[in-house]
């Protein structure tokens, strides 16, 4: 990973999906990051000749004092979207819809 960083803040979402009914907890990736995670997922297909996954770039995350690394998933619905996970939420006490602070890099 670079040393591109990004302090965000960022709004807590629900995505309910399938047929599991399993909710999904995201926020959505915008602005400045938004456009360098677009040209570095086009870069990796530049340099490799295919996609990640889905189209996703590796990111690390900070929330307060929990850090965790994952993916951010491209959405023409949504921009870019990063999982938050449940252990994030409960630890720095994040609830839907409410902004918080975060820090992205890749």
């Amino acid at each position: 990973m670079s040393d591109t960083s990004y302090d965000l803040t960022a709004t807590l979402w629900r995505w309910s999906g399938g047929a599991n009914a399993t909710d999904w907890f995201f926020v959505t990736i915008d602005g400045e990051a938004d456009e360098a995670l677009s040209a570095t997922a086009l870069m990796h297909r530049l340099e490799t000749g295919r996609r990640s996954g889905w189209g996703s770039v590796k990111v690390s995350v900070t929330v307060g004092d929990t850090a965790w690394r994952t993916s951010a998933f491209p959405s023409k619905a949504e921009g870019w979207m990063v999982p938050v996970k449940a252990a994030v939420r409960k630890a720095e006490g994040l609830v839907e819809g409410e902004p918080f602070t975060l820090t992205l890099a890749f």
